[in-house]
């Protein structure tokens, strides 16, 4: 269950969480056109509390309304004063920040017409994505027998609200055969992504992950492949297969959610020594570090506030 903060910022102000409501003919509700981020706030080291990379998730929010064509009428610095107010007025030094824009209620059927594009962002406290244990001991995960979306099939590059349905059908699959996430392929049969995240391999210390193609540009992703760099390990953007995870010697989620979450069996079969990694262990000191405001290296990436 979502743990109930005070207020959502909805269209421009904000209203006590039981009334930010809309009506059943909300045109998104029925036909998913609307886009969404998902963001994480942390309380810092120095006492202040810091939105991780706001600014890049307000941009790939407006990105995504733009494929979608719909006319966000807030701009990337509203949103971004919107989202901290958001953490302020509900007193939130840490938690999770859930941005959507969607179409509202008017004309039904495909074509939206006129109808009004809302724009809400609401916050909640929220822990380990995965579970408490996962970011140590690391998570078991399966092959989904449903394939990641073909690039003109569904906009792979906006997180859109439809797209998520292929998300739904894959982590219930693999949740139902005891597992904790799932690998999805793309339609050429290449490793694409969890349902929710971005996935890596290592082996010999090299890192690999797909490439942009049907993945969506994770903003985890992206500062992980800067960390990873700046630590000196080689960076690989590659296609490969799933029996070329089996051998990985490490294998790891990203996200806002996951953050850095290793995986210690895919499809039955022990990756390494069935925990977390060295190459892993590492990223994920380093970037806690980061979202921790203790490297003024990545100080940029940090977008503080006061409660």
């Amino acid at each position: 269950m979502v743990q109930q903060s005070s207020k959502i910022w909805f269209d421009g102000k904000f209203v006590d969480w039981a009334d930010a409501k809309v009506h059943v003919l909300t045109h998104t509700l029925h036909y998913g056109a609307g886009v969404f981020e998902g963001i994480r706030a942390y309380e810092c080291k120095n006492g202040k509390s810091a939105i991780f990379r706001l600014k890049e998730h307000m941009r790939r929010l407006l990105d995504s309304a733009h494929i979608l064509n719909l006319k966000v009428p807030y701009s990337q610095e509203e949103l971004n004063k919107a989202a901290v107010e958001t953490m302020q007025v509900n007193g939130m030094k840490n938690g999770y920040l859930r941005p959507l824009v969607f179409v509202g209620a008017g004309v039904m059927g495909v074509y939206p017409g006129d109808n009004p594009i809302q724009t809400i962002i609401a916050a909640w406290p929220w822990g380990a994505y995965l579970g408490k244990d996962a970011l140590e001991k690391g998570i078991r995960i399966k092959t989904s027998s449903f394939s990641r979306h073909h690039v003109n099939v569904m906009m792979t590059k906006a997180k859109v609200c439809g797209n998520y349905v292929n998300s739904v059908l894959a982590k219930q699959e693999a949740v139902a055969e005891g597992f904790d996430e799932c690998m999805m392929l793309d339609s050429h049969g290449f490793v694409s992504e969890g349902s929710g995240e971005n996935i890596y391999i290592v082996r010999d210390g090299k890192i690999k992950t797909p490439p942009l193609n049907s993945v969506l540009p994770g903003i985890t992703r992206n500062s992980l492949l800067v960390l990873a760099k700046d630590l000196g390990y080689e960076i690989v953007e590659q296609n490969f297969t799933r029996d070329e995870v089996y051998v990985a010697d490490e294998v790891f989620f990203s996200g806002t959610a996951a953050e850095l979450t290793p995986i210690r069996e895919v499809d039955h079969r022990q990756i390494g020594e069935g925990s977390a990694g060295p190459v892993t262990k590492k990223l994920q000191q380093e970037f806690f570090k980061i979202v921790a405001g203790e490297n003024e290296k990545y100080a940029d990436w940090l977008y503080y506030y006061e409660v």
